[in-house]
């Protein structure tokens, strides 16, 4: 045996002068776990990451491994070896069950699933890579025994702080697991590619952020006109700062629409963080339509240094080197990036996904239109709130114009655990209601029976009338019939047009609305409803949710400009809402609306609407997916982590995804078509911008017609002439999808 392999490896590289480098197997046991300790410290679990990352690699020292890695990389060239996996990663797991017996599953979990990620105790799905079955393959341990690791990595004391009580056990897992892979990826980076850990960080602090929010907010006002609207929005931003010296824990900031909610927040977070420590601040945004325009609006009041923008539909002329990596684990201060993104890290187990949970312990996180947190996930989202607020330092702003009743509520037959100690940053009902009333600048008027539909043909006349207006309907397929009886030079939008159609058409309708001599009539689906920032005299809204007919009733007349008040007219459509939350919402709209009241859009309306609707649903449907159960607190550690992580999908398996073909983008259609087995991320992250959501049975038919082709695995591109250049995806003029949460992104 030659001297270079008695020693242990854990990595290898060749140098630019072609010279094998190595990278010892203790150094990186040693390495990993001073990373994960020094995460861990966040939330006083230094000692379980710093065991977690000592023995995570115990697998290395197999006789297995140490071939493979010599022979599969080159190192050695007279070793021949099976180009395969080789498990290094059970035997550690089998330590700790041996050193720490019942509490050893803790980082079984952990280590077991550095690679793979967290696994289930017991799995009927997939039983060979139960942690269970795992821990039944004895012989893995042995062999790397066998190899005399270094007694001060085998010996490390045992840790000391206690993972029970009322802290939910299963979050405190994942985010351990966050601390281990996390440090083992840069650990790893650090070695075999030291140019990118040269590039990572180097952002801003959050302190040098502040004056430059305060530069821009000054600078912004000098160009604002000194209206009963900027009065009012001044208001919020001062009461916004006075809260911030609160104490961390849950908030709420409920703003009507255009009371500059957004900044607001953002002066909450700044002067909060350096009040109370916080390390970072993320923006939390559920919709496509207001993701961009908000890191549009970040970047100009800080700089483009200094905000992270995290989701696939990321503009990669925005993207740097650093920014890439600081995507993967969030280590900047500022973070934009969307509910689908941060809520399903939260309950993910691949390492990919995970990494970054640890950096988002001792942050503010906004939570940008709050009532759209989703209803079939509510309970598992709130008490995950609740654990990172209570136990991780997390600050919390729920930030909306109609808030939603998230307290805890229990009946005969009904039990949520909500939010019982959120304090408003506005101030008490009589503030929120007084700042309402300063802040109308819409006059809402109710269908004369309820009960009665209107035609599209007749809605579509009415609509003529007006020489500005915006009708927005629920269904993809309303939008569609509604626009072809409208003039030619009518707007529309919905999600069958691709995000680059849409992002265009918004500022189309942007730009138009900046000249008051230019007619405009815009059909649009709900994407328009939450947050973009268009400005119409008058605004239809079918029948829907309160806190939709609200929200759609906030474009209107958004900066006072009409004489008196804007007109937001509710009308009931020919279509029910498809069956789910909208067609609840609905109902529980409706059960409010008829009773007329005074004030149709007053704050107390929306505690009762949530209410009402959180009740119709019942308590199964608001943990529609079964998630709580697979991760309940248990002391003997059985959790279901990968079947939690697959369960809790924001964004529905019914949707497939096709490439369509608008405006210039033939060069990225053909640039993939030549790309064979090698696709680039960044290809990935443009064409993203050109993807429509379809129902699966659609898409299925659609391949089989060839009107679409696969050129990717799993990438499928519209290859008939299926696009309009209006309407966007057709096919054959049939219905093909109703609304679906088609603006949802990762």
């Amino acid at each position: 045996m030659s001297e270079k392999s008695s020693v242990f490896l854990a990595h290898v590289r060749q140098d630019s002068n072609g010279q094998w480098v190595e990278h010892l197997l203790d150094e990186h046991l040693h390495g990993v776990a001073a990373l994960a300790e020094s995460f861990a410290v966040t939330f006083k679990a230094g000692d379980w990451a710093r065991l977690a990352g000592l023995w995570h690699d115990l697998g290395k020292y197999r006789t297995a491994f140490q071939r493979y890695i010599r022979g599969a990389s080159g190192y050695d060239a007279h070793i021949e070896t099976a180009l395969g996996k080789v498990d290094h990663s059970t035997a550690g797991a089998l330590y700790a069950m041996q050193r720490m017996k019942g509490l050893g599953r803790i980082l079984a979990y952990l280590i077991a699933g550095h690679h793979a990620g967290l696994p289930d105790w017991q799995s009927a799905e997939a039983p060979a890579s139960s942690l269970a079955n795992r821990l039944n393959q004895a012989d893995l341990l042995a062999d790397a025994l066998a190899a005399a690791p270094p007694t001060d990595i085998l010996n490390a004391p045992l840790p000391i702080s206690n993972p029970g009580g009322e802290r939910d056990h299963a979050l405190w897992i994942r985010l351990l697991f966050s601390c281990l892979v996390d440090a083992d990826f840069l650990d790893t980076e650090q070695f075999m590619t030291p140019d990118k850990t040269a590039q990572r960080g180097r952002y801003p602090t959050l302190a040098e952020l502040e004056p430059r929010f305060a530069a821009y907010m000054t600078g912004l006002t000098a160009k604002t006109d000194a209206t009963a609207v900027n009065r009012m929005r001044a208001l919020v931003l001062e009461r916004c700062r006075n809260a911030a010296e609160q104490s961390p824990g849950l908030f709420s900031l409920t703003v009507p629409t255009g009371g500059g909610k957004t900044l607001a927040s953002l002066a909450f977070a700044l002067r909060h963080a350096r009040q109370h420590g916080k390390r970072r601040i993320l923006y939390v945004i559920p919709y496509t339509s207001i993701i961009e325009q908000t890191a549009d609006m970040f970047r100009t009041a800080f700089g483009a240094d200094a905000v992270l923008e995290h989701h696939s539909n990321f503009e990669t002329e925005h993207e740097t080197p650093r920014s890439r990596l600081a995507c993967e684990n969030w280590d900047a201060p500022l973070i934009v990036t969307t509910s689908v993104q941060f809520f399903e890290s939260l309950f993910a187990n691949r390492p990919s996904r995970t990494r970054k949970l640890h950096n988002i312990l001792d942050s503010v996180v906004i939570l940008d239109e709050a009532q759209l947190l989703p209803p079939d996930f509510l309970t598992p989202i709130l008490r995950t709130i609740r654990e990172l607020s209570r136990y991780y330092g997390v600050s919390f702003v729920l930030c909306t114009a109609t808030q939603p009743d998230l307290s805890s509520r229990h009946g005969f037959d009904f039990s949520l655990k909500g939010l019982d100690d959120v304090r408003e940053i506005v101030g008490d009902a009589a503030a929120v209601h007084e700042l309402h009333d300063s802040l109308r600048r819409v006059e809402l008027t109710l269908p004369a029976d309820f009960q009665t539909p209107i035609t599209w043909e007749t809605l579509a006349a009415e609509l003529q009338t007006h020489y500005r207006v915006l009708c927005i309907v629920d269904r993809r397929d309303d939008a569609r019939v509604l626009h072809g009886l409208l003039p030619p030079d009518t707007v529309h939008l919905s999600g069958l047009m691709c995000g680059q159609h849409r992002s265009d058409v918004i500022a189309e309708i942007k730009q138009r609305l900046r000249n008051p001599n230019a007619p405009l009539r815009v059909i649009s689906t709900q994407l328009v409803e939450a947050g973009v920032d268009l400005d119409f005299p008058v605004v239809y809204r079918a029948l829907a949710g309160l806190d939709s007919i609200a929200q759609a009733a906030g474009r209107c007349n958004r900066e006072g400009r009409c004489f008196n008040l804007g007109k937001a007219v509710v009308f009931v459509p020919p279509t029910e809402p498809p069956k789910g939350h909208l067609r609840q919402a609905c109902q529980a709209g409706r059960q409010i609306l008829q009773r007329r009241p005074p004030d149709p859009l007053a704050p107390a309306l929306f505690t009762e609407y949530f209410q009402s609707l959180y009740w119709k649903k019942g308590a199964k449907q608001l943990d529609s997916k079964g998630i709580l159960p697979l991760l309940k607190n248990d002391n003997r550690f059985e959790f279901s982590f990968r079947t939690a992580a697959e369960r809790f999908q924001l964004i529905p398996e019914i949707q497939a995804p096709i490439i369509v073909q608008y405006g210039d983008n033939e060069r990225l259609l053909a640039q993939l078509a030549r790309s064979g087995d090698g696709l680039e991320r960044k290809l990935l992250r443009q064409l993203q911008r050109y993807v429509v959501n379809i129902p699966r049975r659609v898409h299925q038919r659609l391949l089989a017609e060839g009107a679409i082709a696969e050129r990717q695995p799993g990438v499928y591109v519209q290859v008939a002439p299926l696009y309009d250049s209006v309407l966007g995806l057709r096919v054959d003029n049939t219905p093909i999808a109703h609304y679906a949460p088609d603006d949802l992104i990762t």
